[in-house]
């Protein structure tokens, strides 16, 4: 999935090929998203990749949710759109012009999230445009145009014969799939759709600047549907950009999956305790915190670029905390005054919040599981030696993997003497409107006396 020759291409939507297509047009959006699908074939993580196109295009506000919207659904459907490529094509096509056949048909097909977005025939003449407006897919227009008008005219026969592999039917890596069989028998196929929906966009908010009732009024008279699925939760019937969300520039809401929603409550945090947020970026959990008490919360992130978002996050909130630069597995940020809660959200593969980051099931190989398994227990070790007695910890995981999750939570409690509390264990993004949430895993441990 990250061959080397994908790593060489280096994808560009050209100034000087800007203005053979409109910035509003499917066009430029199809292009757009298939720059991005190289580079995250090329190993790059899509919100970076993304970034760039915006960055080199000079792509509006507008343009820029189009080629978001693509792309993502050409994630969710990469291993469908590249069987269906392997079936036409007579050879395989330079990869710019297999990223555009693969954010292409999605467009014309049903998929998880509904049907069809476009007329069949308008993506076929707009990808056929975007090939010709770019050096490195010109030539290739002509079998864009084969391509995509075969695929309309016989295409229950191509989906019927691809769909007879399973990384075309299930859109995922066939070790993702072996996963999902052996950890969730009776729920695989359920869990491997629930990850080619879009996700809903859920709304924690800041009780210490209004109630949830309050919020909801305010929503309504915005004409914003939406309902309370949580505490502080809030979830909107659809999707809106944020700056579109009232309230949210002045800290009034933040956004925050369901299930992430749960991490603070467990913690039951009080004024006045001293509080540690391990591998806190982006720092929804760690507002959620502060939202709740006043205690004296210490971020940890490896990361210095992604920690400064939690100082961002914080600042819109009105709330602060002292950030540190610091790997979590290392001690050398501590000063040596235990913590009276820790909540451990470590690193893992990020399998179950895939619906919200397609591109992580083609990032990921089967061997990060274990990689990140062992990092992760190197982190709870340390961080336990770190709790004073009766203190809690809370290890939170977003993967779907047992090995990252309840084995990592069970042989934590082994090695350190940890007595488990109550948890809600593993999460799975399956089930009706009220159980939507990411799969996240979640273990509570007290130290004993």
């Amino acid at each position: 999935m990250r061959g080397s020759h994908h790593r060489d291409l280096k994808p560009r939507v050209q100034t000087e090929f800007q203005a053979e297509l409109k910035s509003d047009s499917l066009a430029f959006a199809l292009l757009g998203a298939a720059t991005a699908v190289v580079q995250v074939r090329g190993g790059m993580a899509l919100p970076q990749a993304l970034a760039g196109v915006f960055t080199s295009t000079g792509a509006t506000p507008q343009a820029r949710g189009a080629i978001q919207d693509v792309a993502y659904r050409a994630m969710r459907q990469l291993g469908r759109s590249e069987a269906l490529v392997a079936a036409m094509a007579p050879k395989a096509p330079d990869p710019l012009v297999a990223a555009l056949l693969a954010a292409a048909l999605p467009l014309m097909q049903a998929g998880e999230d509904g049907p069809a977005p476009y007329e069949a025939f308008t993506v076929v003449d707009q990808a056929v445009t975007a090939a010709a407006s770019h050096p490195d897919t010109v030539r290739a227009k002509g079998m864009v145009n084969a391509l995509l008008r075969r695929f309309l005219r016989e295409r229950d026969t191509l989906l019927e014969s691809v769909c007879q592999q399973p990384p075309a039917r299930w859109n995922y890596p066939q070790w993702w799939i072996d996963a999902a069989i052996t950890a969730y028998p009776q729920d695989w196929q359920a869990v491997l759709t629930a990850g080619n929906r879009a996700p809903p966009l859920t709304l924690r908010v800041n009780t210490r600047k209004g109630t949830v009732e309050d919020y909801l009024r305010t929503l309504a008279e915005a004409n914003i549907g939406a309902r309370q699925v949580g505490p502080q939760a809030v979830r909107l019937d659809k999707p809106v950009g944020v700056h579109q969300i009232p309230g949210f520039t002045d800290g009034r809401v933040s956004v925050q999956d369901a299930s992430a929603q749960l991490a603070a409550p467990l913690l039951d945090v009080r004024d006045g305790m001293r509080v540690l947020d391990a591998c806190a970026a982006p720092g929804g959990k760690t507002g959620h915190l502060l939202e709740l008490a006043d205690v004296d919360l210490t971020a940890l992130d490896a990361d210095p670029q992604r920690l400064a978002r939690v100082g961002e996050n914080l600042d819109r909130l009105g709330l602060s905390a002292t950030l540190r630069p610091a790997e979590a597995q290392a001690r050398d940020w501590w000063d040596g005054q235990p913590f009276d809660r820790i909540l451990a959200d470590v690193p893992c593969t990020a399998s179950g919040i895939v619906r919200r980051h397609p591109d992580i099931r083609w990032l990921r190989r089967k061997s990060d599981t274990l990689q990140l398994a062992t990092l992760s227990a190197q982190i709870l070790d340390n961080l336990w030696q770190m709790l004073r007695p009766n203190g809690k910890l809370l290890f939170v995981t977003c993967s779907l993997w047992p090995q990252e999750s309840e084995a990592q939570a069970a042989a934590f409690a082994v090695r350190n003497r940890a007595t488990r509390l109550d948890a809600p264990g593993q999460l799975l993004p399956v089930g009706g409107a009220e159980q939507d949430h990411d799969g996240l895993f979640y273990a509570l441990f007290q130290k004993d006396a």
